[in-house]
């Protein structure tokens, strides 16, 4: 007995389909780049533990007090996570959105976000995560504010406020999409 799993395709639909497969050397080439984050991780944690133990001095950019060089180092660690978390999102959304199921379906480690994902779900989720590393990056810059020049200062919160009002859009244009034409006109 032969079981079958439905119609396949055929000529040109078949292939524009298997064609979703190019893209896995992309995927697998972002968890080589997590895996050069998780490296970048482990070195600023060292330069951490070095300035606050061993009594390494601080890079010269952040010349500053120890506590706010501790604070300006674990903003940097925090930057690579959210880098990090970024690319997961990224690595396992878009896999299973436009490549394949991972069918992680019952395993105790499944992310909850991983059950509704679609195209427009993984957009508005990126913007948030683009918007968390960010606003990271724009408190190191107010943490530095007297040594940063102030059109610097001015264009880093004017980039970030874009990227709040896209996000707000993404997450509009996604809620109106999801709602049926009845429900928009009530």
């Amino acid at each position: 007995m032969t079981i079958t799993a439905g119609p396949r395709p055929k000529g040109l639909g078949y292939l524009m389909f298997a064609s979703r497969w190019l893209q896995l050397p992309l995927y697998l080439g972002l968890i080589v780049a997590q895996g050069v984050y998780v490296w970048q991780f482990m070195v600023e944690l060292w330069h951490l533990i070095g300035i606050t133990f061993l009594g390494h001095d601080a890079p010269p950019n952040l010349a500053a007090s120890p506590e706010v060089v501790v604070m300006l180092m674990v903003l940097a660690l925090i930057d690579v996570v959210m880098i990090s978390n970024l690319l997961i999102m990224v690595i396992v959304g878009g896999y299973e959105t436009f490549v394949s199921r991972i069918n992680l379906d019952g395993h105790p480690d499944e992310p909850e976000w991983l059950s509704h994902v679609n195209a427009n779900v993984l957009k508005v989720k990126l913007a948030t995560a683009i918007i968390g590393i960010s606003s990271v990056h724009l408190l190191q810059t107010f943490i530095r504010v007297q040594s940063i020049d102030n059109d610097k200062i001015m264009w880093q919160t004017i980039i970030h406020l874009a990227f709040v009002v896209s996000a707000l859009g993404l997450a509009w244009i996604d809620k109106l999409l999801s709602t049926s034409p009845a429900e928009r006109t009530h």
